[in-house]
């Protein structure tokens, strides 16, 4: 998770049509925080604002039974070990489970953006781009450069073709389909490409993505194969 418009929902569902999950001392939920110890937890109270309770509207069969909670939190402190803790039961008392539903998550403030990989890669028809960015703003300038083996650019992707971009995990609408700059379709092959960006007219940190071992002196390969 990476902070801007941070936000949890948390669904109960009871397939009991008479007893209404509509009260909030039906769940609780948990934080705990950077540095903390796991078994710390800071219970999160229902405000309407950054816990919010929402109780299901009809109920006419079982699937409607269903609850929602949104949790809207604003995370000044970067780190990779919060951990979010929900508990819940039915009307009747009956727990959720035998364990609460626990998930660690990461918040990063700073600026930055991962290198991306395609996928599929090799591809035969079309592939897309991934990538992470953190922060509060997208980049300013971004674009992906495709090369041959050799250096010579064949095709430039601007951040306009890529489509909507957003803070966290981007897969791009856009799906290139191996072809260069003047459209036409490119051979069969090995092609590199580069990913380039700044903010603001300054360079964007890089983070590692946890596929750099696929990077090398920020060039990656791309495999065409028809």
């Amino acid at each position: 998770m990476f902070q801007q418009n941070l936000l949890f929902l948390i669904t109960l569902k009871d397939d009991n049509k008479y007893l209404a999950l509509d009260d909030t001392s039906l769940v609780s939920v948990f934080l705990k925080y950077p540095g903390e110890a796991f078994t710390i937890e800071h219970q999160i109270p229902f405000d309407g604002n950054v816990l919010k309770f929402i109780p299901p509207t009809n109920l006419n069969d079982g699937k409607n039974n269903k609850a929602k909670i949104e949790f809207n939190p604003n995370f000044t402190e970067d780190g990779d070990d919060y951990v979010l803790t929900v508990r819940a039961k039915d009307k009747s008392g009956n727990s959720a489970g035998k364990n609460s539903y626990k998930v660690q998550f990461e918040v990063v403030n700073k600026p930055s953006i991962t290198n991306l990989i395609n996928y599929p890669n090799p591809f035969t028809t079309s592939t897309q781009f991934i990538f992470t960015i953190t922060g509060s703003q997208i980049p300013s300038n971004l674009k992906i450069q495709i090369l041959t083996p050799t250096g010579r650019v064949v095709r430039e992707i601007t951040k306009a073709e890529l489509g909507n971009l957003h803070i966290g995990r981007n897969i791009t609408e856009f799906k290139w389909r191996g072809d260069d700059q003047y459209g036409k379709l490119l051979g069969n092959g090995v092609y590199l490409y580069r990913f380039i960006s700044n903010l603001n007219g300054q360079k964007m940190e890089h983070r590692d993505s946890g596929a750099d071992q696929w990077i090398e002196k920020g060039f990656g390969k791309l495999y065409i194969m028809r």
